[in-house]
This record gives C-alpha cells, sequence and structure tokens, in this order.
C-alpha cells in the first residue's frame, strides 16, 4: 500500500521513548482487532510536546508524565475529557559491568564506588526526574555530580550503560525486562516510595480527523487485553 494511503488512513500516535516497545505490541494487537491501522513516532516527551504545539499531526499523544498532556489540555489543543492515566512506570538500576553481579547495584550506588551512573535528563525526561529524587532519597545526589551522564531520554540512559560509556543506568523498568543482546549482570529494582509517582497519561489531541477511531485505541488501553500487555511489559495501571 502506498506511503500516502497508509498514513491518511491511520491513526498517528506520538509515543515518548520508554513506552515504544509496548506501544508497537499494543497497536499490533489493537489492529488486529479493529482493522485500524497505527503509526507510531517515539521520542522524548517534551520532544513530543514541542512537535505538537508547532503543529506535528499526531491523533494521540501517549506521554511520559502527567504535566504535558495537561498543559496540551490548558492550551485547548487536546479532545476535551479524554485526558487520562494508560500506566505508572518504575525505575531499574542498571550495570553490565562484570565487576559487579546480581543485586550489588545499590550498594555500590549507596556507596559511590562507581565511574559513570547515567540517567536521563530531569529537567526534561519524567524518569529523570524520579532518578534525581532517588539519588537524593539517598543522600548521594550532591556527592556524585561529576559521576552523573545525562541521556536526552531514556533510550539514550540505556544506551550509555549498554555502550559501557557509563557503569551503571536507572533506565525504566519496561526496558529491563525487554529480552535484549547485552544481558545485565546487576539489576535493582527502585522502590517505588523512593520517588514520586511516573504516572504516564494519554490524550486525543484536537487537530485529530479520525476522533472515533482514536476514541476506540483510548478504550482499549483500558481492556484486559491491553492491560495485560502493559503490566508484562513492567508497568503498574491504575484502578
Amino acid at each position: 500500500m502506498p506511503l500516502k494511503i497508509w498514513a491518511y488512513d491511520s491513526l498517528m500516535i506520538a509515543v515518548a521513548s520508554n513506552f515504544n516497545l509496548t506501544a508497537e505490541k499494543l497497536a499490533e494487537k489493537f489492529t488486529s482487532k479493529t482493522k485500524i491501522p497505527i503509526i507510531i513516532s517515539s521520542a522524548s516527551t517534551s520532544n513530543l510536546y514541542a512537535q505538537i504545539i508547532n503543529g506535528a499531526p499526531y491523533d494521540i499523544f501517549l506521554a511520559a508524565d502527567i504535566e504535558r498532556p495537561k498543559k496540551l489540555e490548558e492550551g485547548k489543543y487536546t479532545v476535551s475529557e479524554t485526558r487520562r492515566t494508560y500506566a505508572v512506570g518504575a525505575l531499574t538500576l542498571w550495570s553490565s559491568d562484570e565487576l559487579f553481579e546480581n543485586d550489588e547495584c545499590f550498594s555500590v550506588i549507596k556507596n559511590g564506588s562507581f565511574k559513570k551512573l547515567a540517567i536521563a535528563n530531569p529537567e526534561i525526561a519524567p524518569y529523570g526526574h524520579a532518578a534525581k529524587e532517588f539519588l537524593k532519597k539517598i543522600g548521594q545526589w550532591k556527592s556524585i555530580q561529576k559521576k552523573v551522564v545525562f541521556g536526552e531520554n531514556i533510550s539514550q540512559t540505556y544506551l550509555f550503560a549498554v555502550t559501557g560509556n557509563a557503569t551503571f543506568a536507572l533506565i525504566s523498568r519496561a526496558q529491563a525486562v525487554v529480552e535484549q543482546p547485552i544481558k545485565p549482570t546487576c539489576t535493582w529494582n527502585v522502590p517505588h516510595h523512593m520517588h514520586s509517582k511516573i504516572e504516564q497519561q494519554a490524550v486525543i489531541l484536537s487537530q485529530t480527523r479520525k476522533l472515533k477511531q482514536a476514541k476506540l485505541f483510548l478504550d482499549f488501553l483500558s481492556t484486559p487485553a491491553a492491560i495485560s500487555i502493559i503490566m508484562n511489559s513492567g508497568y503498574l495501571v491504575t484502578n
């Protein structure tokens, strides 16, 4: 099918980078049930937000936070009463360095005996903000400033650790549960109480010409089939 026709018929969904793989699984399931094709565009939440307010032709935005969907709602960029939470994220401390194994990650971060720690930029990335809160909670944020490297988003953050440019990375739980070519030697799941809730919200954008299909997709996210995919990907869901 020619790309123009495919794009015209498809739902265009902007997806936060941490949720990209999960969104692809959801899209496949949704399309198999409804025959409505989906095109996914993935980037950091802040970049997608900027694209949307500058006219990018998305129908739905799956953000990694509450802030950007709320701002879009306040700016009249969204369809009224469509903003909702579709997933709750979590952090995992991850390393493939052979010097560390099993659950040693936390004790090493706690005592500061490592070379580099990658986190997403806390100024623009929700997972980076949560990572900063966690590091403050354990009393290490100030002392390890020279050891922290910032990724533009959570995908780049993970890449720093995979390539060995960082000893550790604070990544999304979803990245940690996915089968990857590089196996971790050490992982530790950060307890939810050690950072603020990473609530991820979806919204339908007011520019959509496929409102009926977009509403079908948002409703689909609350079905048992979708919830199963979301939870198996390392996220929680709200009641």
